[in-house]
């Protein structure tokens, strides 16, 4: 091969890569995508790997209302304004909040990301903002809350995100709409001459810069929430793109939210967010599935609520974890810690008791997804998979009495064994009708032998290591 040639090869092969990232990136972009999106399919997946893998965070709400102690919008079911809610901010003092001990719980759970309200509807804001007065800083409490639980967080390998709402009560140049606690004031014309929408487009890109420049590495952006309509408020309000755009400067790797009100677009949104309920399936777009996360309470609020009464049994919430995982989605489950920074005894509780069940089946949960569809579903279980160590989970929610058939199974796995153990669980095939004690199979059935009695964990896990 003479050098010439060797090098227009060369030179050409460059070319052609080049020309096939143009493609892919131009591919990655729908029609309508402006110019800034330059991501591709591969480089979003390539993001949003340890999330995928993650499946399983902790949800924080924790600000004034915890004070109040009747749901996070207490100011705006009781329509209290500045003034009367402004009692909460004056006695604001977490004595007790220890954001290690948070840290910890979270880790222990088998959590693997934490998204803490810097933030929510009410204004107020965990960190030491320059923007505003309304912040931790000038409380009883005296000191930034946010700051130690991103350290604590770091030292206990989780990673960190951050919850912030597009909504703010407090803001002078926020306008009152339809979810305003002034809603049914008579001067609401007159009150929103005075206020500019444009100013308060300013204050959340001065806010979330801080956020993203004054932390380190955030790894989840968390924004809530858009509500166009008549009398509500959606992308034009926010100027979402403006602000995703900010976003994407300021932390390249971090993933973002549907809640901006750019749901129809193909680049303002990383993965969906369906909230206390559970999709019946994946949730696509176009018959493609796509990324999702629901985000669920131990009960009815998301702030401390003391007198709710609506607590999910630990069976509930490890069985909503694993449905999760098995349609393909993460499960970010709320904590509302008290007004002294404590998470209720119920919740320690239910905490525990995920962490327990983990600590012996997680390796049905992490990197796991959607079983193939060639693994039909047993009765009274859920599946969830391995991609890459090749192995299925059969999560047994009602332990049946000695066998569990498994239809058109027949030579797709080597070996079966309980999770939580380790323990073989033989199985058999082919059973041709014989005396009345005996069971049979369909022609590529298994039949799994359980031990009679169910193992001693919430819900049983058998690990099937496929072929």
């Amino acid at each position: 091969m003479g050098k010439t040639h060797f090098i227009r090869k060369i030179a050409f092969s460059i070319l052609l890569a080049s020309s096939l990232h143009h493609v892919d990136a131009q591919e990655s972009r729908s029609p309508d995508s402006p110019a800034w999106p330059r991501e591709t399919e591969s480089q979003k997946n390539q993001r949003m790997e340890w999330w995928r893998d993650a499946r399983f965070g902790m949800f924080i709400h924790w600000g004034l209302y915890s004070a109040a102690a009747r749901h996070e919008w207490v100011q705006n079911r009781e329509k209290m304004n500045g003034e009367e809610y402004r009692k909460y901010f004056e006695i604001f003092n977490p004595d007790l909040y220890d954001p290690i001990a948070w840290a910890k719980k979270a880790r222990q759970a088998g959590m693997k990301y934490v998204v803490i309200t810097t933030k929510h509807h009410e204004g107020f804001c965990l960190w030491d903002s320059k923007y505003t007065e309304f912040k931790a800083t000038k409380t009883p409490a005296g000191k930034d809350l946010l700051k130690p639980l991103v350290n604590a967080l770091r030292a206990e390998g989780i990673k960190v995100g951050f919850y912030y709402s597009l909504i703010d009560w407090n803001h002078p140049h926020f306008t009152i709409d339809r979810n305003h606690p002034l809603r049914e004031e008579k001067n609401v014309a007159s009150l929103n001459q005075q206020r500019d929408m444009k100013k308060y487009q300013q204050y959340l890109k001065d806010q979330v810069t801080e956020l993203l420049t004054q932390f380190g590495k955030i790894d989840e952006l968390f924004f809530d929430y858009s509500y166009p309509g008549v009398n509500g408020k959606g992308r034009d309000d926010w100027d979402s793109e403006g602000l995703l755009k900010l976003v994407r400067k300021l932390q390249p790797g971090i993933i973002v939210n549907d809640r901006l009100d750019l749901s129809e677009t193909s680049w303002g949104w990383d993965y969906k967010t369906p909230e206390q309920f559970m999709p019946a399936s994946w949730p696509s777009i176009s018959g493609k599935n796509i990324p999702w996360e629901t985000c669920q309470t131990f009960s009815g609020s998301w702030g401390y609520n003391r007198d709710e009464y609506s607590w999910k049994s630990e069976k509930q919430l490890i069985a909503m974890l694993i449905e999760t995982v098995s349609k393909g989605g993460n499960l970010l489950l709320n904590v509302g810690p008290t007004a002294r920074g404590l998470f209720e005894e119920k919740a320690d509780e239910r905490l525990t008791a995920i962490g327990n069940w983990m600590k012996l089946n997680n390796r049905s949960i992490y990197g796991c997804t959607q079983a193939p569809a060639i693994f039909a579903k047993p009765d009274n279980c859920l599946l969830t998979y391995n991609p890459v160590t090749k192995r299925l989970y059969i999560h047994v929610l009602s332990w049946p009495f000695k066998s569990l058939h498994l239809k058109d199974y027949k030579g797709k796995f080597k070996y079966a064994q309980l999770l939580n153990d380790g323990s073989e669980i033989k199985f058999k095939s082919d059973i041709k009708p014989g005396s009345h004690t005996t069971e049979t199979t369909g022609e590529n059935d298994v039949i799994l032998e359980l031990p009679v009695r169910s193992p001693e964990v919430e819900i049983p896990v058998i690990e099937l290591i496929l072929n």
